[in-house]
Parts: C-alpha cells; structure tokens; sequence
C-alpha cells in the first residue's frame, strides 16, 4: 500500500493539505497499467534524475524514437538509451550499480505526464528500471508543443559540447530567465530519488544572482513530493531544457522552501516559494536530437511576476 514519508506529511500539514493528500495518494502505486505502457510507448524522451558519484542530484534526460520506452512487465521499465558520456549521471548509469532514480515522461503535445521511480541497472545499451512507484500526474503548468526528430547532417544538428562551472554565465542566466518548462530531481533521506515537472510562463524562475534562483510552488495535486524531499534532504538538480537547439542545463546545489506570507505575497499565484542555489552547472550543446515547435502556454499559468 502506498505511503507517505515523513517530510511529505510535514509539508501537507502545514499547507494545510492533509486531507486532499489523502485522496491523492490513490494515485501511486507500483504497477505500470496497460493504458500507461501505451503511453510511454508513444514517447521519444524521458527524464531522469539521481545521484553522481559524489553524492550530488542531477536531472537529466534519455531520447529516441517512440518504442525506445518498454514495459516488458507491470514493474519493469526498460529504456533502449543510456547518457551521453559528457552526461553527469553517465558514470553511475553505466556501471553495474542499481542506483536509485526518478523518473518523468511527458507528452507536451497532449500535456499528459506521468512519474515511475526505481532502482536502475545497465543490461547492454539498455537501462532496466525495477519500479517502486508508478504516479499519475495533472497536466497543469505544461506548455504544448510537438517534436520533430532531426538527424545527422540536418541543417539543425548542433555538435555537441560540454562546459562546465559552479555558477551561471550572464547567457545561462538569460536561458533561465526565458525557461517556461524545468525539471527538478530529489532525493528523500533514504535515498529514494524523484524528478518532477515545473512550468509557467516565461520569467516564472526568478535569477536572483549567478548563484541562486528562486520559483513559485503553485497549486498542484497536494502530495508534495518534491518539497517533501528537500525537507529531509536539501540536494536537488535542476534540468532546463532548449526546446529549440536540444541544448540542456543541468544544474545541482540545494534547495528549501520559502513559507513567508510577505514574500510568497509578492508572486503571483504562488502558494509557497522555492529557493535553489546553484554549485554545480554543466551545459551541453547537441544534447537532444529532438525539436519542438513554439509552446502554446498553459491556461493554468498563472503571470510571470
């Protein structure tokens, strides 16, 4: 049976949102539903996030053609990709470790989206994921677009690159500022890692130095996953994608949440506040052969502040 842990009972508490948490923990569970295996089928990406080597989460993304996301049985996730060698999760997913992962598939154009963690080993060119938890998720705050999957010797190939450093450059910091769409991955104190879905419009992730960001937590499904987490362990990574040039930026500090009425009072929308500060960034261009088109916003955003 589907539980909470102690850091997601705190935060529903004190939002006040036991009782709706209550009703929203029918929504995980431990199996893959047939109509779920169909969906991540359809999927060319999937994110994941975890912890390197030293201990650090990171969120980061695996693509290929639609297929490439298997259910080969109600409590197994097998995915036909592995990282990029410049990838900060490349090392611990290409071992013979079972490290813990999060993951989130969604499908912009139809704004469906669904969470599956679990333990992960390397079989080949494969991952196998043994999942924990299988979570239905709401399509708020995800912007629609379609993709187009590019090739080799495409006018829109970017050669892929990798640079990394402990704060943004003012050109990651204008990435961020224009970002509608992030991902961020936590880890409980056991170890039990998430990635979950952030979006609104553009200028919703406030830069308030090279060093620290800072975003609105807007109404949701009341389960707290993620500030859950960051309540018994602070460590997080934060994935931003270019849909445009398949570029990613991956980031990875600590995060709390931010519960003063004044503060939160000055975002519109927000019901708490997010504060991230960054001390690792690695940036790699060529990342994704993906494309998308221009994002229809969702209705669910509230403005920018």
């Amino acid at each position: 049976m589907a539980t909470y842990h102690s850091g997601e009972i705190a935060v529903q508490e004190r939002a006040g949102l036991a009782r709706e948490a209550g009703y929203a923990l029918g929504g995980i569970g431990a199996t893959v539903p047939p109509v779920a295996r169909e969906f991540l089928a359809e999927q060319p990406l999937i994110v994941l996030g975890g912890s390197d080597r030293a201990g650090r989460i990171w969120a980061t993304q695996l693509t290929g053609p639609p297929g490439f996301i298997r259910v080969p049985d109600p409590r197994t996730v097998t995915i036909d990709a592995l990282p990029l060698p410049e990838d900060p999760l490349a090392d611990i997913l290409a071992t013979g470790s079972r490290p813990r992962i999060g993951m989130i598939a969604i499908e912009p154009a139809t704004r469906r989206r669904m969470r599956v963690n679990g333990r992960a080993h390397r079989e080949g060119d494969a991952l196998h994921v043994d999942l924990d938890q299988v979570i239905a998720n709401c399509p708020k705050y995800l912007q629609k677009r379609h993709y187009v999957e590019t090739r080799p010797g495409d006018d829109t190939t970017v050669a892929r690159t990798a640079v990394e450093g402990t704060e943004l450059t003012p050109a990651q910091q204008r990435t961020v500022r224009a970002a509608d769409t992030f991902f961020v991955a936590t880890a409980s104190d056991q170890g039990d890692a998430d990635a979950s879905h952030r979006g609104g419009n553009p200028g919703f992730v406030q830069v308030l130095s090279p060093t620290l960001l800072r975003w609105p937590d807007y109404t949701g499904n009341a389960m707290f996953l993620t500030l859950g987490n960051l309540l018994l362990n602070a460590s997080a990574g934060l994935l931003v994608p270019d849909w445009e040039t398949g570029t990613t930026l991956h980031l990875s500090g600590t995060a709390h949440t931010v519960w003063d009425p004044e503060e939160i009072a000055r975002v519109p929308g927000a019901q708490r506040l997010v504060e991230f500060t960054v001390e690792a960034v690695r940036e790699i261009t060529g990342a994704s052969p993906l494309r998308w088109s221009s994002p229809a916003y969702s209705r669910f955003n509230p403005p920018a502040g």
